[in-house]
């Protein structure tokens, strides 16, 4: 079961957005996501808003799916040309990144993605350069799969890889076999592709040999980013149900930062270095720069049931089944559910609990004096080896080693 949707004020059925998203527009990236929300079977730990393709029909159906996420980006097209938001800043800028997620997008067929992604481009036209990603499961793709992919203009795929040890696989309910990899990372390499490669650690019974095995396995792959991230149970989930009967342990803290200290190291040793808590890049160019627009608040617009968006401080979330979702946009409504305009409180929150998280860091008054109490919780934080000391002189946090493994710790203090 997927988390329910926050609470929010009630958006307008066009999607029109309040004229003061336009502001400071210009010095923001664009970016879209689009959420496939199809699995071929459903992950035990995943509370993802994803569905079996045989419990939908319709519009809603994994063969209907990419008319119907056309739709969407034809109102958001409508939505960010608005005259009176142009009049009050908002230019026409090209899409800078996009990131298809899921779910497994690779389950929909080629011409699909390359559909939606053509969409997006006749909506706004691609930035020079652009990155445009994928995320797949190793058993979804083939080689004129990738081929096909890079043809229609997609640049980077970001595999599911989660483990290498077949018995962690088994308790994830993760179907590919580890031993499949080499073969479709080697093919996407051969397409022209950049491959990321995504690692879970900490799930119940996974030992530290285990994540070792799996870590030594995605080196072995010399991807060009790996992104590690710890399992976290949630309620709701399969797997929360079992870990409540007592048929699987609770992740453990300790083993978890344990295994992150591990993940650093053999990643580190590899040439991948961390530029956010739970991401490794071989060069900064390497960095998915779709996330990084995420944590640094540029704009993005969400597509699909139950996606987020985020456009000059304005926030909003789809409706979260995918046929209340397909119906709306057949009615020629905005699926959007509710939304909510930050503050001045809330956006400089928000800059810092997500910018603490870079490597780089995040200044806490950008332009101006660190108040005198927060200059004390830095000081603070420096004396217990949590923020480096060198950037906190000039008023910026960047977390050490063992910051990272407290990172929400710092941001509550740093936000109290």
């Amino acid at each position: 079961m997927a988390p329910a949707l926050p609470d929010g004020e009630t958006p307008p059925d066009d999607g029109r957005l309040p004229l003061s998203a336009a502001a400071g527009a210009a010095d923001r990236d664009l970016g879209v996501y689009l959420h496939v929300p199809f699995c071929r079977v459903r992950c035990g730990y995943c509370d993802f808003n994803t569905y079996t393709n045989a419990e939908l029909g319709g519009g809603a159906s994994a063969q209907a799916y990419a008319e119907t996420a056309r739709r969407e980006i034809d109102l958001a097209a409508r939505v960010l040309a608005d005259e009176a938001l142009a009049a009050a800043g908002m230019p026409a800028r090209p899409v800078s990144t996009v990131f298809v997620g899921g779910g497994t997008p690779t389950l929909l067929p080629v011409g699909d993605l390359a559909g939606m992604l053509g969409a997006v481009r006749d909506a706004w036209g691609l930035a020079d350069g652009a990155e445009v990603t994928t995320e797949a499961n190793p058993d979804s793709v083939d080689a004129a799969a990738l081929a096909a992919l890079a043809e229609a203009g997609f640049t980077r795929v970001s595999f599911g890889m989660q483990s290498a040890v077949p018995g962690v696989l088994a308790t994830l309910d993760r179907t590919h076999d580890p031993a499949r990899l080499p073969d479709v990372v080697a093919r996407a390499r051969a397409a022209g592709l950049a491959v990321s490669v995504d690692l879970i650690y900490g799930t119940p019974g996974e030992s530290v040999a285990d994540w070792r095995t799996s870590l030594d396995a995605a080196v072995a792959l010399e991807p060009d980013h790996v992104s590690a991230y710890a399992l976290v149970v949630e309620p709701g989930t399969r797997m929360g149900a079992q870990v409540r009967r007592g048929e699987l342990p609770l992740p453990d803290d300790d083993d978890a930062a344990r295994k992150y200290e591990l993940a650093e190291e053999v990643l580190a040793g590899a040439g991948l270095h961390w530029y956010e808590v739970s991401n490794f890049a071989r060069r900064p160019a390497d960095a998915c720069r779709h996330n990084l627009a995420y944590w640094r608040g540029h704009d993005w617009w969400g597509v699909g049931p139950g996606a987020h968006s985020h456009v000059g401080g304005v926030r909003w979330w789809n409706v979260k089944h995918p046929r209340t979702y397909a119906h709306r946009l057949e009615s020629g409504l905005s699926p959007a559910a509710g939304r909510e305009v930050l503050g001045a409180r809330e956006a400089e929150l928000e800059r810092i609990m997500l910018g603490v998280r870079l490597a780089d860091g995040v200044e806490l008054r950008p332009g101006g004096a660190v108040p005198g109490r927060l200059a004390a919780v830095v000081t603070d934080l420096v004396r217990r080896g949590l923020v480096e000391p060198g950037p906190a002189r000039d008023g910026r946090v960047a977390l050490t080693l063992r910051g990272r493994l407290l990172a929400d710790a710092v941001v509550r203090e740093l936000t109290a």
